[in-house]
């Protein structure tokens, strides 16, 4: 039987109450209502329940999802997502400003450290924190300085915390060759084919009709999967992001961030704003703020002017002081430069967001900030703290990658045995790109950066 994943709406009820629950929402009532009819709790990692739900309880889900869409909440003057009410709350926003385009050894770093963060990540991606811990240890590498392997791995071990199913074939080291698809690569090439057609003053409405254009379904995941089907509904951005859509917060937009601060060197300010028009499609408040920090501090790096501090530092410029995306962050920058033990860090980070769902931004974003703190930029130090840190493992491998190979600046300054297995060869299903290089990448990227 054919479960599709992040789409049914007895799976997205409970995803939704959880959500209410924390961007100030009461959905208390609409919650007993749900248990009483006999309705299930969220999948607490699948995309999808193993049963599907009685005709009954998918029109009663259906209907408890608008219900709780028009809650009204207690965080939406402190958590706008309209850029001018998001620019109000932020006195430190960046002035425009413009730098020169980053050389293409600096992209092609990025890309790599992109590629290469997000390889390690992808078998324990979804595992819970124990488990990683677990399968690395017994291989005698913690954290994770190499990639994760089968070989020594007892069995027992392995059928308590089975490696994610669709990376193991392609991201254990014994199975790697070149870099597998994963959307955490496809979306920037994706976003590079979107400025190739419209450039920078590309419109939320272009990212739309790109996506369909260039983007299978089956690629798109969580936030990205109920836009996609919001558009084939005939539903526009940016509502696209808030019709029953309870992953409106989590890190889809973030993963899109990249491009739009490689193409905005020393303009942070341009970047966010560039991440913003991209983020609403599929997310809300957070979720947008997540997108527009991570293109900031990329923005900032790109330039190769400035430590990962100040990147860092730059980033918290364009969200709200007062959102729940700003605090976490600024608690785990706090965090990372107080404890010398990393582990002790995740330890803190994993018991203060312990009712967020392992794909939120909040927590993940809040992680990548800390293993960049605690590694004072260093990519593999940056890489392996982050992985090693749980959550969505492989997402947060390719942001922090791709902010640590900028702060190196070219290919070379990254070891080898970090980028040699990925043969210089992406995978993706978008467009004509199949197959590239990751030097072509950053030759194109450098184009589009270098454009007027």
């Amino acid at each position: 039987m054919l479960r599709l994943t992040w789409v049914q709406p007895e799976d997205l009820l409970g995803h939704e109450l959880r959500q209410a629950a924390q961007d100030g929402r009461e959905p208390s009532a609409v919650a007993a209502r749900w248990r009483a009819a006999g309705g299930p709790e969220a999948p607490p990692r699948a995309g999808a329940s193993p049963r599907p739900a009685s005709r009954y309880l998918r029109l009663l889900a259906e209907d408890l999802l608008d219900e709780l869409s028009e809650l009204p909440s207690r965080l939406s003057d402190a958590e706008p997502t309209d850029l001018p009410g998001i620019r109000a709350l932020c006195p430190d926003w960046p002035t425009l400003r413009t730098g020169p385009a980053p050389t293409e050894d600096r992209l092609e770093a990025a890309w790599l450290g992109r590629a290469a963060g997000c390889l390690l990540g992808k078998p324990v991606e979804g595992l819970p924190l124990t488990g990683i811990r677990r399968l690395a240890r017994s291989t005698g590498t913690w954290p994770p300085d190499a990639w994760f392997t089968a070989r020594g791995v007892p069995a027992d071990l392995l059928a308590a915390h089975p490696w994610n199913r669709r990376s193991a074939a392609t991201s254990l080291a014994e199975n790697i060759d070149g870099m597998p698809e994963d959307d955490d690569l496809d979306y920037p090439v994706l976003n590079l084919l979107l400025l190739q057609r419209h450039g920078r003053g590309f419109t939320t409405a272009d990212v739309a009709r790109l996506w369909l254009d260039e983007l299978p379904a089956g690629r798109t995941f969580t936030a990205e999967r109920i836009a996609y089907r919001n558009l084939l509904l005939g539903i526009e951005p940016p509502h696209t992001a808030r019709h029953r859509n309870p992953f409106r917060e989590w890190i889809g937009a973030l993963i899109r961030a990249d491009m739009h601060g490689w193409t905005n060197p020393g303009d942070p300010a341009a970047a966010a704003e560039q991440a913003y028009r991209d983020a609403t499609l599929t997310h809300t408040a957070n979720g947008v703020y997540a997108a527009m920090f991570a293109a900031a501090v990329i923005a900032t790096a790109a330039t190769g002017a400035h430590d990962v501090h100040a990147c860092l530092a730059t980033g918290l410029t364009v969200v709200p002081p007062g959102s729940r995306l700003a605090r976490a962050v600024r608690h785990a920058i706090r965090l990372a430069r107080t404890h010398e033990d990393f582990d002790t860090v995740v330890d803190e980070l994993h018991a203060t967001h312990a009712d967020c769902h392992w794909v939120h931004a909040v927590p993940n974003t809040a992680l990548i900030a800390a293993a960049l703190t605690h590694a004072d930029g260093d990519f593999a130090g940056s890489v392996r703290r982050v992985v090693s840190g749980g959550w969505d493992t492989d997402s947060n491998g390719a942001t922090t990658g791709c902010v640590a190979g900028l702060l190196a600046g070219s290919p070379a300054a990254l070891p080898d045995h970090w980028t040699a297995p990925l043969k210089n060869r992406l995978t993706t299903s978008v467009g004509d790109f199949n197959g590239i290089g990751f030097d072509t990448l950053a030759e194109l990227t450098h184009r589009e950066a270098s454009r007027p």
